[in-house]
Protein backbone atom coordinates (compact mmCIF):
# COMPACT_ATOMS: atom_id res chain seq x y z
CA UNK A 1 0.00 0.00 0.00
CA UNK A 2 1.42 3.82 -0.70
CA UNK A 3 2.39 5.77 1.60
CA UNK A 4 -0.73 8.29 0.60
CA UNK A 5 -3.49 5.20 1.10
CA UNK A 6 -2.27 6.02 4.60
CA UNK A 7 -0.81 9.57 5.33
CA UNK A 8 -1.93 12.84 4.65
CA UNK A 9 0.29 15.25 2.93
CA UNK A 10 1.31 18.10 5.34
CA UNK A 11 -1.07 21.44 5.36
CA UNK A 12 0.16 24.00 2.46
CA UNK A 13 2.18 26.73 3.67
CA UNK A 14 0.60 29.84 3.49
CA UNK A 15 1.54 32.57 0.76
CA UNK A 16 2.61 35.16 3.57
CA UNK A 17 3.10 34.15 6.97
CA UNK A 18 0.86 36.47 8.89
CA UNK A 19 1.52 37.09 12.75
CA UNK A 20 -2.02 35.86 14.80
CA UNK A 21 -4.88 39.02 15.12
CA UNK A 22 -5.67 38.55 18.44
CA UNK A 23 -8.26 41.69 18.21
CA UNK A 24 -10.01 40.41 15.08
CA UNK A 25 -9.74 36.66 16.89
CA UNK A 26 -11.21 37.92 20.02
CA UNK A 27 -14.08 39.84 18.33
CA UNK A 28 -15.14 36.96 15.83
CA UNK A 29 -15.20 34.59 19.48
CA UNK A 30 -17.18 37.00 21.08
CA UNK A 31 -19.24 37.65 18.36
CA UNK A 32 -20.05 33.76 18.55
CA UNK A 33 -21.30 33.48 21.89
CA UNK A 34 -23.44 36.21 21.16
CA UNK A 35 -24.98 34.30 18.49
CA UNK A 36 -24.83 30.91 20.28
CA UNK A 37 -26.18 32.35 23.21
CA UNK A 38 -29.44 33.86 21.37
CA UNK A 39 -29.75 30.33 19.77
CA UNK A 40 -29.61 28.48 22.95
CA UNK A 41 -31.83 30.58 24.66
CA UNK A 42 -34.63 28.73 22.46
CA UNK A 43 -33.55 25.66 23.68
CA UNK A 44 -34.18 27.01 27.49
CA UNK A 45 -37.41 28.13 26.48
CA UNK A 46 -38.36 24.53 25.92
CA UNK A 47 -40.05 24.09 29.25
CA UNK A 48 -42.22 27.38 29.14
CA UNK A 49 -43.16 26.81 25.20
CA UNK A 50 -43.85 23.61 25.60
CA UNK A 51 -46.63 24.81 28.61
CA UNK A 52 -47.76 27.54 27.26
CA UNK A 53 -48.58 26.45 23.54
CA UNK A 54 -49.53 23.07 25.24
CA UNK A 55 -46.59 21.17 22.32
CA UNK A 56 -46.01 17.26 22.22
CA UNK A 57 -41.99 16.17 21.83
CA UNK A 58 -42.51 15.99 18.53
CA UNK A 59 -43.36 19.65 18.61
CA UNK A 60 -40.29 20.69 20.20
CA UNK A 61 -38.62 18.56 18.16
CA UNK A 62 -39.72 20.21 15.27
CA UNK A 63 -38.10 23.38 16.64
CA UNK A 64 -34.85 22.02 16.98
CA UNK A 65 -35.11 21.03 13.43
CA UNK A 66 -36.18 24.30 11.94
CA UNK A 67 -33.56 26.38 13.13
CA UNK A 68 -31.31 24.01 12.80
CA UNK A 69 -32.32 22.47 9.52
CA UNK A 70 -32.35 26.32 8.08
CA UNK A 71 -28.54 26.86 9.01
CA UNK A 72 -27.76 23.15 7.51
CA UNK A 73 -29.25 23.74 4.07
CA UNK A 74 -28.08 27.46 3.78
CA UNK A 75 -24.43 27.35 4.97
CA UNK A 76 -22.94 24.92 2.20
CA UNK A 77 -24.47 27.55 -0.50
CA UNK A 78 -23.03 30.13 1.60
CA UNK A 79 -19.81 28.84 2.24
CA UNK A 80 -19.42 27.88 -1.59
CA UNK A 81 -21.13 31.61 -2.41
CA UNK A 82 -18.29 33.22 -0.64
CA UNK A 83 -14.99 31.23 -1.23
CA UNK A 84 -15.98 32.77 -5.07
CA UNK A 85 -17.26 35.99 -4.01
CA UNK A 86 -16.10 37.32 -0.45
CA UNK A 87 -19.18 39.53 1.47
CA UNK A 88 -17.40 41.09 4.64
CA UNK A 89 -20.45 42.94 5.60
CA UNK A 90 -22.54 39.57 5.62
CA UNK A 91 -21.79 39.10 8.86
CA UNK A 92 -23.42 42.05 10.73
CA UNK A 93 -26.48 41.47 8.76
CA UNK A 94 -26.55 37.50 9.74
CA UNK A 95 -26.42 39.08 13.26
CA UNK A 96 -29.55 41.04 12.53
CA UNK A 97 -31.57 38.05 11.12
CA UNK A 98 -30.84 36.43 14.42
CA UNK A 99 -31.92 39.48 16.14
CA UNK A 100 -35.48 39.92 14.31
CA UNK A 101 -35.66 36.27 15.55
CA UNK A 102 -34.95 36.82 18.72
CA UNK A 103 -37.59 39.76 19.29
CA UNK A 104 -40.03 37.63 17.20
CA UNK A 105 -39.88 34.57 19.42
CA UNK A 106 -40.71 37.34 22.65
CA UNK A 107 -43.81 38.09 21.33
CA UNK A 108 -44.85 35.36 18.88
CA UNK A 109 -48.44 34.32 19.60
CA UNK A 110 -48.44 30.75 18.36
CA UNK A 111 -46.48 27.61 17.56
CA UNK A 112 -46.34 28.71 13.91
CA UNK A 113 -44.89 32.00 14.77
CA UNK A 114 -42.36 30.28 17.00
CA UNK A 115 -41.30 28.32 14.02
CA UNK A 116 -40.84 31.25 11.90
CA UNK A 117 -38.69 32.63 14.78
CA UNK A 118 -36.36 29.41 14.79
CA UNK A 119 -36.33 29.75 10.95
CA UNK A 120 -34.77 33.82 11.34
CA UNK A 121 -32.46 32.47 13.85
CA UNK A 122 -31.73 29.46 11.89
CA UNK A 123 -30.48 32.12 8.46
CA UNK A 124 -28.43 33.98 10.61
CA UNK A 125 -26.53 31.26 11.94
CA UNK A 126 -26.11 30.34 8.20
CA UNK A 127 -24.59 32.95 7.26
CA UNK A 128 -22.32 33.56 10.08
CA UNK A 129 -20.87 29.88 10.43
CA UNK A 130 -19.05 29.85 7.06
CA UNK A 131 -17.57 32.92 7.08
CA UNK A 132 -16.85 33.44 10.69
CA UNK A 133 -14.88 30.35 10.73
CA UNK A 134 -12.57 31.29 7.37
CA UNK A 135 -11.66 34.88 9.39
CA UNK A 136 -10.67 32.66 12.71
CA UNK A 137 -8.40 31.06 10.14
CA UNK A 138 -6.96 34.03 8.70
CA UNK A 139 -6.70 35.69 11.78
CA UNK A 140 -4.76 32.38 13.51
CA UNK A 141 -1.25 32.98 12.15
CA UNK A 142 -1.24 29.85 11.17
CA UNK A 143 -2.06 28.26 14.13
CA UNK A 144 -5.21 26.79 12.74
CA UNK A 145 -6.11 24.39 15.58
CA UNK A 146 -6.06 26.89 17.87
CA UNK A 147 -7.79 29.66 16.49
CA UNK A 148 -10.46 26.93 15.74
CA UNK A 149 -10.77 26.36 19.41
CA UNK A 150 -10.82 29.82 20.04
CA UNK A 151 -13.56 30.12 18.15
CA UNK A 152 -15.99 27.41 18.80
CA UNK A 153 -15.34 27.89 22.84
CA UNK A 154 -16.75 31.15 22.35
CA UNK A 155 -19.83 29.44 20.67
CA UNK A 156 -20.23 26.92 22.90
CA UNK A 157 -20.14 29.28 26.09
CA UNK A 158 -22.38 31.61 24.43
CA UNK A 159 -24.70 28.25 24.44
CA UNK A 160 -23.84 27.36 28.06
CA UNK A 161 -24.71 30.76 29.16
CA UNK A 162 -28.20 30.60 27.31
CA UNK A 163 -30.02 28.17 30.05
CA UNK A 164 -28.76 30.07 33.08
CA UNK A 165 -29.57 33.56 31.73
CA UNK A 166 -33.05 31.53 31.32
CA UNK A 167 -33.17 30.11 34.75
CA UNK A 168 -32.29 33.48 36.33
CA UNK A 169 -34.41 36.51 33.78
CA UNK A 170 -36.95 33.90 31.57
CA UNK A 171 -38.56 31.64 33.93
CA UNK A 172 -39.45 34.27 36.63
CA UNK A 173 -40.57 36.76 34.41
CA UNK A 174 -42.00 35.28 31.39
CA UNK A 175 -40.98 34.66 27.44
CA UNK A 176 -41.46 38.35 26.71
CA UNK A 177 -38.29 39.24 28.42
CA UNK A 178 -36.15 37.33 25.60
CA UNK A 179 -36.79 40.81 24.31
CA UNK A 180 -34.39 42.16 26.71
CA UNK A 181 -31.25 40.31 25.24
CA UNK A 182 -31.98 42.63 21.99
CA UNK A 183 -28.81 44.53 23.80
CA UNK A 184 -26.30 41.47 23.85
CA UNK A 185 -27.08 40.95 19.63
CA UNK A 186 -26.32 45.17 18.77
CA UNK A 187 -23.04 44.12 20.61
CA UNK A 188 -22.58 41.31 18.58
CA UNK A 189 -23.44 43.77 15.32
CA UNK A 190 -20.68 46.05 16.13
CA UNK A 191 -18.51 43.01 17.20
CA UNK A 192 -19.04 41.69 13.56
CA UNK A 193 -19.29 45.43 11.85
CA UNK A 194 -15.17 45.57 12.93
CA UNK A 195 -14.27 42.30 11.67
CA UNK A 196 -16.03 42.72 8.25
CA UNK A 197 -13.97 45.85 8.32
CA UNK A 198 -10.16 44.38 8.82
CA UNK A 199 -11.91 41.40 6.59
CA UNK A 200 -12.14 43.79 3.75
CA UNK A 201 -8.65 45.07 4.20
CA UNK A 202 -7.45 41.98 4.34
CA UNK A 203 -8.90 41.39 1.03
CA UNK A 204 -7.84 44.18 -0.52
CA UNK A 205 -3.82 43.70 0.98
CA UNK A 206 -4.38 40.72 -0.47
CA UNK A 207 -5.35 41.67 -3.99
CA UNK A 208 -2.48 40.86 -6.02
CA UNK A 209 -2.42 37.37 -5.43
CA UNK A 210 -4.97 34.89 -7.25
CA UNK A 211 -8.12 34.86 -5.57
CA UNK A 212 -8.28 31.54 -4.38
CA UNK A 213 -4.95 31.76 -2.35
CA UNK A 214 -5.49 36.00 -0.89
CA UNK A 215 -8.78 33.66 0.55
CA UNK A 216 -7.74 30.80 1.57
CA UNK A 217 -4.45 31.41 2.43
CA UNK A 218 -3.12 28.37 0.08
CA UNK A 219 -0.84 28.76 -2.74
CA UNK A 220 1.26 26.62 -4.87
CA UNK A 221 1.71 24.43 -2.29
CA UNK A 222 -1.30 23.45 -2.00
CA UNK A 223 -1.81 22.18 -5.86
CA UNK A 224 1.21 20.18 -4.85
CA UNK A 225 -0.13 18.32 -1.97
CA UNK A 226 -3.62 17.28 -3.38
CA UNK A 227 -4.71 14.23 -2.73
CA UNK A 228 -6.96 12.41 -5.43
CA UNK A 229 -10.68 12.97 -5.35
CA UNK A 230 -12.31 10.00 -4.69
CA UNK A 231 -9.96 9.69 -1.48
CA UNK A 232 -10.78 12.74 -0.44
CA UNK A 233 -14.59 12.13 -0.95
CA UNK A 234 -14.12 9.03 0.47
CA UNK A 235 -12.44 11.12 3.86
CA UNK A 236 -14.68 13.31 3.88
CA UNK A 237 -17.24 10.73 4.12
CA UNK A 238 -15.68 9.23 7.21
CA UNK A 239 -15.86 12.86 9.09
CA UNK A 240 -19.14 13.20 8.64
CA UNK A 241 -20.34 10.19 9.81
CA UNK A 242 -18.28 11.33 12.93
CA UNK A 243 -20.15 14.32 12.66
CA UNK A 244 -23.19 12.13 12.80
CA UNK A 245 -22.25 10.80 15.96
CA UNK A 246 -21.11 13.42 18.11
CA UNK A 247 -24.34 15.40 16.67
CA UNK A 248 -27.14 13.54 16.97
CA UNK A 249 -26.05 12.27 20.37
CA UNK A 250 -25.69 15.76 21.37
CA UNK A 251 -28.96 16.69 19.90
CA UNK A 252 -31.05 13.79 22.47
CA UNK A 253 -28.80 15.20 25.22
CA UNK A 254 -29.05 18.91 25.03
CA UNK A 255 -32.83 19.44 23.45
CA UNK A 256 -34.56 16.73 26.34
CA UNK A 257 -32.18 16.74 28.89
CA UNK A 258 -34.47 19.49 31.07
CA UNK A 259 -37.32 17.08 30.65
CA UNK A 260 -35.10 13.84 31.53
CA UNK A 261 -34.43 15.33 34.93
CA UNK A 262 -37.53 16.25 35.50
CA UNK A 263 -39.53 12.95 34.65
CA UNK A 264 -37.01 10.88 36.00
CA UNK A 265 -35.53 12.53 39.30
CA UNK A 266 -38.30 14.94 40.05
CA UNK A 267 -36.56 18.30 39.89
CA UNK A 268 -37.75 21.49 39.14
CA UNK A 269 -37.44 23.82 36.13
CA UNK A 270 -35.12 25.77 37.28
CA UNK A 271 -32.88 22.97 38.94
CA UNK A 272 -32.86 21.08 35.53
CA UNK A 273 -31.61 24.17 33.66
CA UNK A 274 -28.89 24.43 35.90
CA UNK A 275 -27.72 20.91 35.48
CA UNK A 276 -27.82 21.67 31.85
CA UNK A 277 -25.51 24.72 32.29
CA UNK A 278 -23.30 22.48 33.65
CA UNK A 279 -23.73 20.18 30.70
CA UNK A 280 -22.95 22.93 28.17
CA UNK A 281 -20.17 24.92 30.04
CA UNK A 282 -18.00 21.84 30.43
CA UNK A 283 -18.66 21.22 26.37
CA UNK A 284 -17.32 24.46 25.87
CA UNK A 285 -14.13 23.93 28.09
CA UNK A 286 -13.64 21.04 26.64
CA UNK A 287 -13.89 22.88 22.94
CA UNK A 288 -10.64 24.47 23.87
CA UNK A 289 -8.83 21.73 24.01
CA UNK A 290 -9.20 19.84 20.99
CA UNK A 291 -7.65 22.38 18.22
CA UNK A 292 -4.23 23.16 20.17
CA UNK A 293 -4.04 19.45 21.23
CA UNK A 294 -4.35 18.83 17.32
CA UNK A 295 -2.03 20.82 16.84
CA UNK A 296 0.33 19.30 18.36
CA UNK A 297 0.14 15.00 18.39
CA UNK A 298 -2.23 15.30 14.66
CA UNK A 299 -6.23 15.71 14.48
CA UNK A 300 -6.75 11.78 14.33
CA UNK A 301 -5.80 11.02 18.00
CA UNK A 302 -7.97 13.75 19.23
CA UNK A 303 -10.57 12.75 16.93
CA UNK A 304 -10.53 9.38 17.75
CA UNK A 305 -10.50 9.85 21.61
CA UNK A 306 -12.58 12.44 21.99
CA UNK A 307 -15.42 10.27 20.46
CA UNK A 308 -14.91 6.80 21.13
CA UNK A 309 -13.38 7.71 24.22
CA UNK A 310 -16.73 8.73 25.88
CA UNK A 311 -18.64 5.93 24.50
CA UNK A 312 -18.19 4.28 28.18
CA UNK A 313 -19.72 7.38 30.04
CA UNK A 314 -22.90 7.67 27.89
CA UNK A 315 -23.43 4.06 27.93
CA UNK A 316 -23.43 4.29 32.19
CA UNK A 317 -25.66 7.75 32.06
CA UNK A 318 -29.01 6.42 31.47
CA UNK A 319 -28.50 3.47 34.95
CA UNK A 320 -27.46 5.98 37.40
CA UNK A 321 -29.07 8.34 39.89
CA UNK A 322 -28.87 12.12 40.17
CA UNK A 323 -25.28 12.72 41.36
CA UNK A 324 -24.05 10.84 39.38
CA UNK A 325 -25.86 11.61 36.29
CA UNK A 326 -24.48 15.61 36.68
CA UNK A 327 -20.97 14.59 37.07
CA UNK A 328 -21.48 11.94 33.74
CA UNK A 329 -23.01 14.65 31.88
CA UNK A 330 -20.17 16.65 32.21
CA UNK A 331 -17.45 14.29 31.49
CA UNK A 332 -19.45 13.47 28.07
CA UNK A 333 -19.77 17.48 27.23
CA UNK A 334 -15.72 18.34 28.02
CA UNK A 335 -14.91 15.21 26.65
CA UNK A 336 -16.79 15.04 22.96
CA UNK A 337 -16.83 18.61 22.74
CA UNK A 338 -13.01 18.32 21.72
CA UNK A 339 -13.92 16.39 18.69
CA UNK A 340 -15.54 19.74 15.97
CA UNK A 341 -12.28 21.86 15.87
CA UNK A 342 -10.28 19.02 15.27
CA UNK A 343 -12.84 17.33 12.56
CA UNK A 344 -12.93 20.81 10.85
CA UNK A 345 -9.61 21.61 11.01
CA UNK A 346 -8.52 17.95 9.16
CA UNK A 347 -11.33 18.82 6.85
CA UNK A 348 -10.02 22.17 5.86
CA UNK A 349 -6.26 21.02 5.37
CA UNK A 350 -7.97 18.23 2.61
CA UNK A 351 -9.54 20.67 0.70
CA UNK A 352 -7.76 24.75 1.65
CA UNK A 353 -9.18 26.31 -1.50
CA UNK A 354 -12.52 25.96 -0.35
CA UNK A 355 -12.57 27.11 3.36
CA UNK A 356 -15.60 28.44 3.21
CA UNK A 357 -17.50 25.36 1.49
CA UNK A 358 -16.12 23.04 3.64
CA UNK A 359 -16.75 25.24 6.75
CA UNK A 360 -20.61 25.61 5.64
CA UNK A 361 -20.34 21.78 5.02
CA UNK A 362 -19.41 20.83 8.34
CA UNK A 363 -21.34 23.38 10.20
CA UNK A 364 -24.30 22.72 7.93
CA UNK A 365 -23.98 18.78 8.61
CA UNK A 366 -23.46 19.45 12.17
CA UNK A 367 -26.79 21.66 12.40
CA UNK A 368 -28.81 19.07 10.34
CA UNK A 369 -28.12 16.21 12.14
CA UNK A 370 -28.89 17.80 15.43
CA UNK A 371 -32.28 18.98 14.20
CA UNK A 372 -33.14 15.75 12.83
CA UNK A 373 -32.37 13.98 15.59
CA UNK A 374 -34.16 16.69 17.88
CA UNK A 375 -37.46 15.60 16.07
CA UNK A 376 -36.17 11.89 15.79
CA UNK A 377 -35.57 11.18 19.34
CA UNK A 378 -39.13 13.60 20.00
CA UNK A 379 -41.29 11.35 17.97
CA UNK A 380 -39.82 8.13 19.42
CA UNK A 381 -39.93 10.26 23.17
CA UNK A 382 -43.93 10.58 22.59
CA UNK A 383 -44.49 6.98 21.60
CA UNK A 384 -41.84 5.49 24.14
CA UNK A 385 -40.52 7.67 26.76
CA UNK A 386 -37.23 9.94 27.43
CA UNK A 387 -36.00 7.32 29.24
CA UNK A 388 -35.89 4.45 26.71
CA UNK A 389 -34.67 7.49 24.14
CA UNK A 390 -31.59 8.08 26.77
CA UNK A 391 -30.92 4.46 26.50
CA UNK A 392 -30.94 3.84 22.42
CA UNK A 393 -28.95 7.26 22.12
CA UNK A 394 -25.83 5.61 24.28
CA UNK A 395 -24.98 3.62 21.71
CA UNK A 396 -24.07 6.01 19.14
CA UNK A 397 -20.79 7.31 20.17
CA UNK A 398 -19.73 3.44 19.46
CA UNK A 399 -19.57 5.07 16.14
CA UNK A 400 -16.53 6.81 16.56
CA UNK A 401 -14.44 3.39 15.92
CA UNK A 402 -14.36 4.69 12.23
CA UNK A 403 -12.10 7.05 13.04
CA UNK A 404 -9.41 4.51 12.58
CA UNK A 405 -9.72 4.70 9.00
CA UNK A 406 -8.69 8.21 8.93
CA UNK A 407 -4.94 8.41 7.14
CA UNK A 408 -2.52 10.09 10.10
CA UNK A 409 -1.48 13.30 8.53
CA UNK A 410 1.93 13.79 8.66
CA UNK A 411 3.85 16.11 10.42
CA UNK A 412 6.02 19.37 8.39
Amino acid sequence: MSSTATSLPPAAAPVSRRPLVASVLAAITGSHLVNDMMQSLILALYPILKGQFNLSFAQIGLITLTYQLTASLFQPLIGLRTDRRPAPYSLPFGMTSTLCGLLLLAYAPNFTMVLVAAMLVGIGSAIFHPESSRIARLASGGRHGLSQSVFQVGGNTGTAIGPLLAAAVIVPNGRTSVAWFAGAALIGIALLTYVSRWYQQHLASTAAAPPAAAIAGTGPAAASNALPAKKVGWIIAILLVLIFSKYFYIAGLSSYYTFYLIQKFHVSVQSAQMHLFAFLLASAAGTLIGGPVGDRIGRKPVIWASILGVAPFALALPYVDLAWTGVLAVIIGFVLSSAFSAILVYAQELMPHRIGTVSGLFFGFAFGMGGLGAAVLGVLADHTSILWVYQLISFLPLLGIVAALLPNRRSH
